[in-house]
């Protein structure tokens, strides 16, 4: 498959922490991801729970972090767009499964005057989402010096096959292990649940 060398620029750039390429990511792709949630939120209880731009910058600030620690490797905005869709139906997913979870039958929430809802003022923009520094040094804190070494080589550009010839490991272990450590510290910052 051909390289879209503009994009894996600018995605080399996310991964690097560079704000303006997140920003020019998110103003590229968020309206697009903006319209694939919308379609997804096909039930009318569901929508008056779940705003679309909200579900959006929630999956867009996950990616960012994860991006910022390595975890994707993407060469076509087809890839991203793909990646970005799958986060936003899991992210709907787990939402709609709280909601049974906490046993909420959402036919009877009523939607009420405007002026009860905690509208979102200029403080939910991409620059707030992008501005995910703060939670990357969580991440980095949670880390094991080991695993730290692998995110900063992930970071770098290396690929998996570099990793383990500078670890003397196989490249599928350096990579189960990077995975498993993600997810573990994702799991433990309740990186899935960001916007609740």
């Amino acid at each position: 498959m051909a390289e879209d060398v503009p994009f894996v620029e600018l995605m080399r750039r996310v991964r690097a922490g560079d704000q303006a390429a997140a920003l020019e990511l998110h103003a590229v792709y968020g309206e697009q991801l903006q319209r694939i949630v919308r379609v997804r939120l096909t039930l009318p209880a569901m929508r008056r729970q779940f705003d679309s731009l909200d579900i959006c910058q929630s999956v867009f600030a996950d990616f960012f972090v994860r991006a910022a620690l390595g975890q994707y490797d993407l060469r076509s905005p087809a890839e991203l767009m793909k990646l970005l869709a799958t986060m936003a139906r899991n992210r709907l997913f787990h939402h709609a499964q709280r909601q049974r979870a906490d046993r909420r039958d959402l036919r009877r929430v009523e939607a009420g005057p405007i002026e009860d809802f905690g509208l979102r003022g200029a403080d939910a923009t991409p620059s707030r989402i992008i501005s995910a520094r703060d939670l990357l040094d969580c991440v980095h804190e949670r880390l094991s010096a080991e695993e730290r070494t692998l995110v900063e080589c992930r970071r770098s550009g290396q690929t998996w096959e570099q990793i383990a010839a500078a670890t003397g490991r196989g490249a599928d272990a350096v990579r189960k292990q990077y995975e498993r450590a993600i997810n573990r510290v994702s799991a433990e910052l309740k990186l899935e649940e960001i916007d609740e």
